[in-house]
């Protein structure tokens, strides 16, 4: 009998990042080739996968989506499994995703159900965003395989296994990363008045982009605006001709994203007027919000508090983000989160889930599609 958790842990071992993610295919590939393929259809796309189950009637189509990717993290777990490859760490929970993702696929070849399921494996879910162009490829040359809804779930450290956790509407936030290059001139220590100084331009654009929230947005609206890195200058005694900032926006209204932008880019003109000098302002990844369809909502709460094996708990939407909103643009869909009880947060070096949830969630997911009319 196939052991998911040790799925789990060989997918540990080996994590890499978004669109880069060729070890891990292969290992996907490997398994989904090992499988009864009669009623099989499987179409690589990039680094990512998509894969056909058909259904005995046929008259609807699911989908299951997990990411795949992992992150540029160092791993400080100790475990017997951790990370082979240096700089780079499931830890975000993506190889719990696979593993489970791959038990209900294998269920579901064995015990057939009505409808036709589509998997979908996707990358580059943590940067620069796999779902859109994964998206885009499924309308143009995968048409037919068009669901009538979508699910995925999470993992959520904070949790006890055997709860799952969701709400209808808005779960996470829009996000945008957020770049500034500042551009002045280089000078000694003992003549400022020869440099245009982009440390000093750095650290009032930093201050002034915190009155953005405070001041510039409804309050009864969320928003947050945060600059995680800022780097300028090379050595005590040369002031900084260059400045380098890193951050993120997050909302949960698309309009409040807008007005956001709208204020980011006045304060850098600003900026640029003050300081005499050249601020630049730059978008990385993008990520609409997950929205979770309301029918879908119904549907998977109502199944939830029967299950016996586990605990449904409404959820609160969060500032996180998740390129799974972009899926559900097109298709009706849910993601919950399901309890993997880590003292360890998402994204921590020392994040370990308790591996109780993989069977617990493939029986959970398995027996929730059987049951989808």
């Amino acid at each position: 009998m196939t052991s998911f958790i040790d799925i789990r842990r060989a997918l540990h071992q080996i994590p890499e990042i978004g669109f880069q993610e060729k070890k891990t295919q292969q290992f996907l590939l490997e398994f989904l080739e090992s499988l009864p393929q009669e009623r099989l259809t499987i179409h690589p796309w990039e680094t990512g996968i998509f894969v056909r189950l058909e259904g005995y009637v046929g008259e609807k189509t699911l989908a299951w989506r997990t990411d795949i990717d992992a992150l540029p993290l160092e791993e400080l777990t100790e475990l017997e499994f951790a990370s082979l490859h240096p700089g780079a760490m499931h830890a975000c929970g993506h190889d719990l995703h696979m593993a489970i993702a791959l038990g209900v696929l294998q269920q579901l070849v064995e015990h057939p159900i009505a409808h036709h399921v589509i998997f979908l494996f996707q990358p580059a879910e943590e940067g620069p965003g796999g779902a859109e162009p994964m998206l885009t490829n499924w309308k143009a040359q995968l048409k037919d395989w068009m669901p009538d809804a979508i699910y995925a779930c999470h993992i959520a450290p904070e949790l006890p296994v055997g709860v799952v956790s969701t709400k209808s509407g808005t779960l996470f936030a829009n996000t945008s990363e957020l770049f500034f290059e500042l551009t002045g001139k280089e000078g000694h220590a003992a003549f400022p008045h020869h440099s245009k100084d982009m440390t000093i331009a750095a650290a009032s654009l930093l201050l002034q982009l915190q009155t953005i929230v405070s001041r510039n947005t409804d309050p009864l609206e969320s928003a947050v605006v945060t600059i995680g890195s800022m780097k300028s200058g090379t050595a005590n005694n040369i002031i900084s001709g260059f400045a380098r900032l890193e951050g993120t926006i997050r909302t949960f209204s698309s309009n409040v994203m807008a007005h956001t932008k709208s204020r980011i880019e006045a304060i850098a003109r600003g900026i640029e007027v003050a300081f005499d000098c050249e601020v630049k302002v730059l978008y990385g990844s993008a990520y609409v919000e997950v929205k979770n369809d309301s029918s879908e909502y119904e549907r998977f709460r109502t199944f939830a508090e029967s299950y016996n094996d586990v605990t449904y708990h409404e959820a609160k939407e969060a500032m996180t983000g998740e390129d799974f909103g972009f899926f559900q643009t097109a298709i009706p869909g849910l993601m919950f989160w399901t309890g993997v009880d880590s003292e360890y947060g998402l994204h921590h070096p020392k994040l370990n889930p308790k591996e109780e949830t993989i069977p617990l969630m493939i029986q959970f997911i398995r027996d929730f599609f059987h049951q989808y009319e």
